[in-house]
């Protein structure tokens, strides 16, 4: 059997996250649910390394203590999220407070009723003001924990874009874009796919693009950011609107 044909429960992934001293940051709370602005550099749960411990959902549950410069959070101990965001990857997410709230939000993002909203800074000028990508994703087992473009066994994916600004010195492009569907690395391979790879990408930059544009690969910053979520609460049914600044 080849590496390709591999199961899933064949690869071994022996990554360890890095230390993340960056907190979990509370833009909004009530009874039912929280917006958080998730750092750079923290998993979304927990890994099944038990190196891995360190999470948003794991914060969340036990609670983050008080530094010299911010107050201690709470412990919220039946938080759930119904959405990750990667290693990487900053911004908004919501997160359900109970039981009741967490089921109807999961329902929300199964019906694709969720909008979210990223900026990106991609590699090179981005020629049109608006499009859309489509191109189906796959597991690349050969290539742990990468996905690929495939038209034959790739699931469908969707991402449109509208450029924001064109910068020089380096050539690069701020686009927002609205993911259509929610691929694993669905914004990173559809970045790459177009031509455009993202700025700070690990998993489909070369570390001598990354260079190039002035990022320090070690340094792992991808400039993917998710800036917005829109949303219908799962008690009041009032839509909602959550928004993190973007941090580059």
């Amino acid at each position: 059997m080849s590496q390709s044909d591999a199961s899933t429960s064949d690869i071994i992934d022996n990554f360890v996250a890095p230390v993340c001293q960056a907190r979990v940051e509370i833009l909004y709370q009530d009874d039912d649910i929280l917006l958080i602005n998730k750092p750079s550099g923290l998993l979304s749960l927990s890994g099944k390394n038990p190196l891995n411990w360190d999470s948003v959902h794991y914060r969340l549950v036990n609670g983050q203590g008080a530094t010299q410069s911010t107050k201690a959070t709470p412990a919220f101990v039946e938080a759930k999220l119904p959405h990750r965001l990667d290693l990487w990857t900053s911004g908004v997410m919501v997160v359900g407070l109970h039981s009741d709230a967490s089921k109807h939000l999961n329902k929300q993002f199964q019906a694709r009723k969720v909008q979210k909203r990223y900026l990106a800074m991609l590699a090179g000028w981005v020629e049109t003001d608006s499009g859309q990508i489509s191109a189906p994703i796959a597991k690349d087992r050969a290539l742990f924990p990468r996905v690929k473009i495939c038209h034959t066994t790739g699931k469908s994916a969707i991402s449109e874009y509208q450029v924001i600004r064109r910068l020089d010195n380096p050539l690069r492009t701020l686009v927002q874009y609205t993911p259509i569907t929610g691929r694993t690395h669905q914004l990173r391979i559809h970045s790459l796919e177009f031509g455009h790879p993202i700025v700070g990408c690990d998993l489909y930059n070369n570390p001598e693009l990354n260079n190039s544009l002035g990022v320090n690969n070690a340094s792992q910053h991808l400039m993917l950011h998710a800036s917005d979520i829109y949303f219908t609460h799962p008690t009041t049914g009032a839509p909602i609107h959550g928004h993190s600044p973007n941090p580059f």
